[in-house]
């Protein structure tokens, strides 16, 4: 098989077997996980996703239930690389996993903000400002958006 020629679509060059890696790092699996997480979303989830849509918080820009690598983040703001976590009762078994994704959210550059779903059902406006606060400083520090979750690859040529 010939390699495609310069500039040809990614489509093209998968028909005569060049592979290139899948941009956001999506696999039709989690595509689908994350489809069905968003048609089956909590009502906390919905009540908090209400206030952060359409830019309706400051601005920002959120998006539910993103693929990040091998995690799903509740709610990611990509142009502060800010992420939401909601904590209910089922989170309390999972602290392996939760400090896993933290860990490697944070090795990304991401900030991760953390609630409990009584503070978004009893608090929400306190849980609102708590995210404007930390919006407010992660401007004032110039973040950047968040290169694809691709893994962080070494470039060619050993140095």
């Amino acid at each position: 098989m010939t390699p495609p020629e310069r500039g040809r679509a990614a489509s093209a060059a998968s028909r005569v077997g060049v592979r290139t890696p899948a941009q956001y790092n999506r696999t039709p699996t989690k595509t689908a996980r994350v489809r069905r997480l968003r048609r089956e979303s909590t009502e906390v989830e919905k009540r908090l996703w209400r206030e952060l849509r359409d830019g309706r918080l400051d601005g920002l820009s959120f998006q539910r239930q993103h693929p990040a690598g091998p995690f799903i983040l509740d709610f990611y703001c990509p142009q502060l690389r800010l992420s939401i976590e909601l904590d209910g009762s089922q989170h309390q078994a999972n602290e392996v996993h939760d400090a896993k994704r933290t860990a490697w959210l944070r090795g990304c550059g991401v900030t991760e903000l953390r609630f409990w779903n009584n503070d978004v059902t009893q608090n929400l406006t306190g849980v609102l400002e708590m995210i404007l606060e930390t919006a407010a400083g992660l401007k004032v520090a110039g973040r950047t958006p968040t290169r694809r979750w691709r893994a962080v690859l070494p470039l060619s040529g050993g140095g």
